[in-house]
C-alpha cells in the first residue's frame, strides 16, 4: 500500500509521518470541538489556513477535505 499523500510505501493508509499528522488531527479536533461547536471541515480549513501549522498535517487536511470522509470518531 502507498500513502495517498505522498506515495510512500505503508502498512496503513498514510506513511507513518502523515499518519502522526493524521492522529495529531483527531486529538486536536476532539479538544476544539469540546471548547466550542466546530465541524470536521471548517475545523480542518482553519488548520490549513494556519501560518503555523507543519507541513505534514496541512497535507493530510487538504487530502481529508478531498476525499470527504466526514469527522472522526472523536
Amino acid at each position: 500500500m502507498t500513502c495517498p499523500v505522498c506515495g510512500r510505501e505503508s502498512p496503513e493508509s498514510y506513511c507513518d509521518f502523515h499518519k502522526t499528522a493524521y492522529d495529531n488531527l483527531v486529538k486536536t479536533y476532539s479538544e476544539w470541538k469540546e471548547a466550542m461547536d466546530i465541524t470536521w471541515d471548517k475545523y480542518l480549513r482553519i488548520v490549513i489556513d494556519n501560518p503555523g501549522t507543519g507541513l505534514w498535517v496541512v497535507e493530510v487536511a487538504k487530502d481529508l477535505l478531498k476525499k470527504g470522509n466526514g469527522s472522526p470518531e472523536v
